[in-house]
């Protein structure tokens, strides 16, 4: 004859952990930002790198640093483009777009930048085409403690 296992309310508890960042954003020492929109673009060249559009630019202000922690992006043309996420000026990730297509990138290794820096989206495609671009891109700007 098999005996019951008694109910303990310690057998049922859940152990909910979170990352770093999710404890930052929920305790105030950091918030989230983004960079999105649908933009049209105009191919110059796939090695003519260039950015996209204005609002597609974040400067890291003083006393915090940034992470950029995901990609995301639609390519509405018929041809190959690709994002590239820039730094003061530097592309630093690259991002291929087939065309009429999609991706989403969380990344795994996030690079943290000082204040001061520009991160910013720029845009490579082949001479002649154009067409439209949807980016999101999620970046947290973490305040430094003094």
């Amino acid at each position: 004859m098999s005996h019951p296992i008694p109910f303990s309310v310690a057998q049922t508890e859940t152990v909910i952990t979170e990352t770093r960042l999710q404890r930052l954003i929920r305790t105030g020492g950091a918030a989230p930002r983004f960079l999105q929109g649908v933009y049209p673009f105009a191919g110059r060249g796939a090695f003519d790198l260039g950015p996209l559009h204005d609002d597609l630019c974040y400067a890291v202000p003083p006393g915090a640093a940034a992470e950029v922690v995901y990609v995301r992006a639609g390519n509405l043309s018929d041809d190959l483009l690709y994002l590239a996420l820039s730094v003061n000026g530097t592309p630093v990730r690259y991002f291929p777009v087939g065309p009429k297509s999609d991706f989403h990138v969380p990344l795994a290794i996030v690079e943290s930048y000082p204040a001061g820096s520009r991160v910013e989206i720029c845009v490579a495609a082949p001479r002649g085409l154009t067409g439209t671009v949807v980016v999101d891109v999620g970046i947290v700007e973490v305040r430094l403690t003094p």
